[in-house]
């Protein structure tokens, strides 16, 4: 099996813009909308585990994600049909069966980071403050 940080990062997909928001000017109200957007589509459980199955095994059809995921197919299919409205996800034909995989590698960069930040919160919040209240 594969792990989120096996995946080729530069492959077709990858936004050929600088991604390092240093480099740009402060956000506009339209970008904020659009990210807003992307974050939405991503703040879900059932889309989250089906991109992660999608990481593990670059490719699956809607009825193995089903069964990996315990979901009914007509769940999957739907939220499938949301990543790949947001071009996050595409799919090719197999005889009768529709297959997915991951279109971006930047939704699996967004994943490995959000995944950092909630191992890093947790541990933070074992770990004392640093800062200390002036009296």
């Amino acid at each position: 099996m594969n792990n989120m940080n096996n995946i080729n990062n530069n492959g077709p997909g990858l936004c050929s813009s600088s991604t390092d928001l240093s480099d740009h000017s402060l956000l506009n109200e339209e970008q904020a909308v659009s990210l807003e957007k992307t974050f939405k589509i991503l703040a879900n459980t059932n889309r989250l585990r089906i991109l992660h199955a999608l990481v593990i095994e670059r490719e699956m059809c809607v009825s193995d994600l089903a069964q990996v995921l315990s979901l009914n197919t007509t769940a999957v299919s739907n939220q499938l049909q949301r990543l790949a409205d947001r071009g996050i996800v595409t799919s090719r034909k197999d005889g009768l069966k529709i297959i997915y995989r991951i279109l971006d590698p930047c939704a699996i960069s967004v994943m490995n980071y959000a995944w950092c930040l909630t191992q890093c919160a947790a541990c933070r919040k074992d770990q004392p403050h640093s800062l200390k209240r002036m009296p």
